[in-house]
């Protein structure tokens, strides 16, 4: 299947420091797209690919599980290494866990996280059936678009499959063990009106992170997906901050110094 207008994955070769963005489950690089350009623009080297199943119909994601989203941001980690000095990992939602996963697993290979309202676990009692229910029923009612902005819209399933459910349930067991492996430096933005992830999966990855260096910052004006919502500026002005803090002269003002190619829609 052609992937939607707006879902294409975005590249951007810029300096020595590098960041991955990790998109969420049933969206889109679209989500992330603005974040993605504005670092762009201050020099760093950007890679957001479209996660498999992802950014065509929803019916592509039911043959897709954790395994194949996590494989392809490992590959991206691992280019990324080969080209860069330093490279930070970031996310949204289930994005954030593969970004906290990548951090577990390579260790000082990545510098840095950043993570927006993080998804750690499928809440409900619904949950509990997923691995009945997804052979008898086959999706169930979409999760995208959890905006307060009234103008602004993810590009996202309407549905989600049940299969892939099961399968984002168990990789959130997975990534919640790994999470004392966890040491590298943790910018952390939640919402709390989030109607997607509650404020107790943000808890959660702070309780279990071994990460000493760690920001937390609130996005009062913002749901779910923040990254196209009100506080979407503040992401960019945290995350820019954060890494510069580890990147000392390597994050440069917009419009100085610009270098390299960008590729995507």
């Amino acid at each position: 299947m052609p992937v939607l207008a707006g879902a294409e994955p975005f590249r951007h070769e810029g300096g020595e420091v590098a960041v991955l963005l990790c998109h969420g489950f049933t969206g889109s690089p679209q989500s992330l797209r603005p974040w993605a350009e504005h670092l762009a623009e201050h020099g760093l080297t950007v890679s957001l690919p479209l996660l498999p199943g992802h950014g065509t119909r929803w019916e592509d994601l039911r043959i897709t599980g954790w395994r194949d989203w996590y494989a392809e941001v490992d590959r991206e980690l691992r280019a990324l290494r080969e080209r860069r000095a330093k490279v930070f990992v970031a996310g949204l939602s289930m994005g954030g866990a593969l970004a906290l996963r990548l951090a577990a697993r390579h260790g000082d290979a990545v510098s840095g996280v950043v993570v927006v309202n993080p998804a750690n676990k499928v809440h409900g009692l619904a949950a509990h059936a997923l691995p009945v229910v997804r052979h008898l029923v086959p999706a169930t009612k979409g999760i995208a678009s959890d905006i307060a902005k009234p103008d602004s819209r993810e590009l996202g399933y309407d549905r989600v499959p049940l299969h892939a459910a099961h399968s984002l349930r168990q990789f959130f067991r997975i990534v919640d063990g790994e999470l004392p492996q966890v040491t590298q430096p943790v910018l952390l933005l939640r919402s709390p009106q989030d109607h997607v992830v509650p404020p107790a999966d943000s808890a959660r990855v702070l309780s279990r992170i071994s990460s000493t260096d760690v920001t937390e910052v609130i996005l009062e004006q913002s749901y779910h997906v923040a990254t196209l919502d009100h506080d979407a500026d503040r992401i960019h002005e945290e995350s820019l901050a954060f890494i510069g803090r580890f990147a000392p002269g390597l994050v440069k003002e917009p419009g100085l110094g610009k270098e390299g190619t960008t590729t995507g829609g």
